[in-house]
């Protein structure tokens, strides 16, 4: 193990691991604000309104995330109209079709985590909201919502964990990631043993802190479950 190679390479890989860092926030938080009205759409007694995010919810869980990056990265660049559209300004930028892309990806997997806890509301607690006189509205924002986010709290650290290791096919459309970053310093010095070594438990300490601060926000939410 050449550990000169490695501490000469560490300040680029942490560098790279900020990327990382920054794509996967970025991309819950808007995947979050997605979930939200798709969860509530998907829960819905209207026909309608309950089947019209499944196309968006389905193709998204249903494809590799890998195929949906090129898609947009490399598939949308081939359209003129796409081109000449207003949205060629982002389109053109691996950073943010990469972003786009982990956003749309994560908030039709939490979407769906959140509709499962939505109808795991205990009935009980629907009907007493009903009984003191609430809108329906008003039930969802104060009973329903809050109950089914903190129900849903360890499948959706799960999510982000997840995000977070996918993050590493960001390279694939030319980011810089963590992943990134380490395959441009081994093709310059060959060793991939100690590269991929390093950043592996890089990845390993960026999952261990957030699982201990995901453990003390489910403990603190979850003590009057």
């Amino acid at each position: 193990m050449n550990w000169e190679e490695i501490f000469i390479a560490l300040p680029k890989l942490l560098d790279g691991a900020l990327l990382t860092l920054e794509l996967v926030f970025i991309a819950c938080l808007v995947g979050f604000v997605i979930a939200i009205p798709v969860a509530l759409m998907r829960s819905s007694q209207n026909w309608w309104l309950r089947n019209v995010p499944l196309v968006y919810t389905f193709f998204f869980r249903g494809t590799p995330l890998l195929v949906q990056l090129f898609l947009f990265y490399y598939g949308a660049a081939q359209f003129e109209a796409v081109r000449e559209s207003i949205f060629w300004v982002v389109l053109k930028e691996a950073y943010w079709c990469a972003l786009i892309v982990f956003a749309l990806n994560t908030g039709a997997y939490t979407a769906e985590i959140f509709r499962g806890a939505i109808r795991a509301v205990p009935h009980g607690e629907v009907e007493a909201g009903i009984a003191i006189g609430m809108k329906k509205h008003t039930l969802y924002r104060r009973v329903v919502l809050p109950r089914a986010i903190r129900m849903a709290l360890p499948a959706y650290g799960n999510e982000i964990i997840l995000m977070l290791k996918s993050s590493a096919l960001a390279y694939t459309i030319t980011l810089l990631d963590l992943t990134g970053v380490t395959r441009t310093i081994i093709a310059r010095n060959y060793l991939a043993i100690e590269m991929y070594f390093t950043a592996g438990v890089i990845y390993l300490l960026m999952t261990f802190i957030f699982i201990q601060v995901w453990m003390r926000v489910e403990k603190r939410l979850l003590r009057f479950q």
